[in-house]
């Protein structure tokens, strides 16, 4: 077998070091003092979509010293017309991570692109070195050019909008590629189960970001076990989202692209089809096309750890949905917008659970877009708040947070003699570094609690939900055969049409 020329990063790190040792043999950890990471033993991390929820993670994740961003990715240069929820946070987040106090004092408007996310790897490291620059990220237009030329990045963070994280994930780890990834893992069910089974076959570490530990949930299982409620009957679940603007049917004027913004390249595996501002950056949350809507923005954060905490591992074998509908005017007549093409404002889902290992079969519901539960007599009169979480049993009530904290029975004088502390510390801490899990399990070679692989039933859950609205009508559905049992035509909503090329 002919020898390979060409030496990767880590080696040529290595055999740097090793040669400026001559003869003399120091401990690694020496060079740097205590707690210094030699780059042998960080992850070098390809880091795809440099949009403002990508810069602002980058920005904080950067100063991990476990890691080493070496190459970013966009299909967009540099343009100045993101949409974010500040005006300034990502001015302020580039500053910081430069440290230049001025940086972007002269742009209009909101910048984000790969050219951002390159400076600002390349002046945060810089800033550590006697010359005080850096040229060590590269930047990539296509994801799969960076996978195919960055050969030794060991993982690849994906923070694309949703219909390209399917796409992004089973291309890295067809590469041998670590996989990080914002919610939703996919944006179609068919698209999550292609995930989930190259993950299996490939054997590579996953996680996905909406990974926590909440020691609210440990509370409320605790007090199910202790039958304080009784039988889980429902789970309630809403939120104040969506916090974007979001149009119930597709644009129909044409602006021209703007210089360097791949529109192909950021359509991705979805069919042509014109650019519009409508469809891109934060409000690509909105469309069924490119997002999730308000369930897959938040629901995994809420549901995630509560199905891994409660063992929920089978998902739910029915939905039913209901969102606003909306008129317009033509001709001063209204007519109704016929919408399926995005997320309806507001909605209301109710999925059904089959049993589960510790638990009956029981309902499910998310609300969102303003809209949530009545107050049930058990709060005396009190209101539910803006987002929340409630436990129905047989026998009572809890009231929590969005993610479960701050867990109560209700009404509150169920709470007497009543514990809601966690059982140990573990379980008493409320946040664990979702970084430094996922970090771990790759330096380390173990599956992370967030892998892909225990995120099915909660994936699969949130995008049956996509699919009721689509159907308007209740959906019966057999995972195991990915189909629709009662609507056949529904079933064109669990997959998509693909542009030539993007098949996945």
């Amino acid at each position: 077998m002919a020898t390979k020329n060409r030496i990767n990063r880590r080696e040529f790190l290595g055999s740097a070091a090793a040669a400026s040792l001559a003869l003399t043999v120091v401990p690694r950890n020496v060079f740097g003092g205590p707690g210094h990471i030699p780059p042998s033993d960080k992850v070098t991390l390809g880091y795809i979509g440099c949009g403002t929820q990508g810069l602002r993670e980058m920005a904080s994740l950067i100063e991990n010293p476990a890691l080493q961003i070496v190459a970013v990715c966009d299909p967009n240069k540099f343009t100045t017309d993101y949409v974010d929820w500040s005006a300034n946070e990502i001015r302020s987040l580039v500053r910081r991570a430069t440290g230049e106090n001025t940086w972007g004092e002269n742009l209009t408007g909101i910048p984000g692109g790969r050219d951002v996310g390159q400076e600002l790897v390349q002046k945060y490291y810089g800033r550590s070195k006697d010359s005080g620059t850096y040229k060590g990220c590269n930047s990539y237009v296509d994801f799969r050019e960076l996978l195919e030329k960055e050969k030794d990045v060991d993982a690849i963070k994906i923070m694309t909008p949703d219909h390209l994280h399917a796409a992004v994930a089973i291309a890295s780890m067809k590469k041998g590629k670590n996989v990080v990834t914002h919610k939703p893992i996919a944006n179609r069910i068919s698209e999550w189960k292609k995930t989930y089974d190259v993950t299996k076959s490939t054997g590579m570490i996953t996680h996905l970001l909406a990974w926590s530990q909440r020691s609210g949930y440990d509370v409320i299982k605790k007090w199910l076990q202790e039958g304080l409620i009784g039988n889980l009957k429902e789970i309630h679940n809403w939120s104040n989202r969506p916090v974007w603007q979001q149009w119930q049917s597709n644009p129909t004027d044409t602006p021209a692209v703007p210089k360097d913004f791949d529109w192909s390249l950021w359509l991705g595996p979805v069919p042509d089809r014109p650019y519009h501002p409508n469809y891109t950056h934060a409000v690509f949350r909105g469309w069924y096309d490119f997002g999730g809507g308000s369930i897959a923005d938040m629901g995994h954060y809420s549901l995630f750890p509560l199905f891994l905490t409660l063992g929920i591992n089978a998902s739910a074998i029915s939905a039913e949905a209901y969102g606003t509908t909306t008129c317009t005017l033509k001709n001063n007549v209204a007519v109704g917008v016929v919408n399926d093409v995005a997320f309806p404002l507001s909605c209301m889902i109710r999925f059904k659970m089959p049993a589960q290992k510790e638990l009956g079969p029981f309902d499910l519901y998310w609300y969102d877009g303003g809209i949530r539960p009545f107050p049930p007599e058990e709060l005396e009169g009190k209101e539910l708040t803006r987002e929340g979480m409630m436990i129905v049993g047989d026998k009572g009530k809890i009231i929590a947070g969005f993610r479960g904290e701050s867990p109560r029975l209700i009404p509150e004088s169920r709470m007497k003699g009543v514990t809601a502390e966690p059982q140990n510390e573990q379980q008493r801490e409320q946040r664990t570094d979702s970084n430094a899990v996922w970090l771990n399990a790759f330096r380390d070679k173990t599956q992370s609690p967030g892998s892909f692989l225990y995120a099915g039933s909660v994936t699969e859950t949130i995008l049956l939900g996509g699919v009721a609205l689509r159907a308007r009508k209740r959906v019966e559905y057999d995972s195991a055969n990915m189909k629709i049992t009662n609507i056949p035509e529904a079933n064109k909503y669990l997959t998509r049409e693909y542009r030539p090329g993007w098949e996945l």
